[in-house]
């Protein structure tokens, strides 16, 4: 299992043996079932989670009580509920395994201590957040210019293993539309 951490982490950044044996001994790997919660609303999140198996979710709850997904994270893939983890705010988002999982995580104390001890752990954090603003205004961009279709087709080009994998209704909670829309979008594509 950790031969997929070690992976994504050299083909980041550059490091010694002894550097990358000291990154993996902070991480830890847990179990989890589907449905269990990692984060919820309210709480700080004090730890980011590397999946080598199985999918986790990041979402909100609006006011109505309807849940809008803001991301999906799959085998190789890191997540957490990102503006708490940097500003040790409560967190407005959820996290949860929607599939039985297995990842890795490392708290925000450990992450920030190998800041101070491994200088390429910078780097690494560097490309972390530019991938994460990226995906993210990317995302901001598809809900104030795209439609539902155009939406729905950006997703199946760009990560249709979230349509493979993934019920309807988390689907439609991602692209924020109705499963009714989504089902009529199916039906013509």
């Amino acid at each position: 299992m950790q031969e997929l951490l070690t992976s994504y982490i050299k083909n980041r950044i550059s490091i010694t043996d002894y550097e990358l044996e000291t990154i993996l001994s902070y991480f830890k790997v847990i179990s989890l079932k589907k449905n269990e919660l990692l984060l919820s609303n309210g709480q700080n999140s004090q730890r980011t989670f590397f999946v080598v198996n199985g999918c986790l979710r990041i979402f909100f709850i609006n006011e109505e009580g309807q849940d809008s997904t803001r991301y999906f994270a799959f085998e190789n893939q890191f997540a957490t509920a990102l503006t708490s983890f940097i500003t040790s705010e409560p967190s407005e988002e959820f996290i949860e395994a929607v599939e039985d999982s297995e990842v890795y995580y490392i708290t925000h104390k450990d992450f920030y201590h190998l800041l101070e001890i491994i200088p390429q752990w910078e780097k690494f954090y560097r490309i972390y957040l530019e991938t994460a603003y990226v995906n993210n205004t990317k995302r901001l961009m598809s809900f104030l210019v795209q439609d539902a279709l155009e939406k729905y087709r950006q997703l199946l080009d760009e990560n249709p293993v979230v349509v493979r994998r993934l019920s309807n209704k988390l689907v439609a909670s991602y692209l924020n539309i109705s499963q009714e829309t989504l089902s009529r979008l199916k039906s013509r594509l």
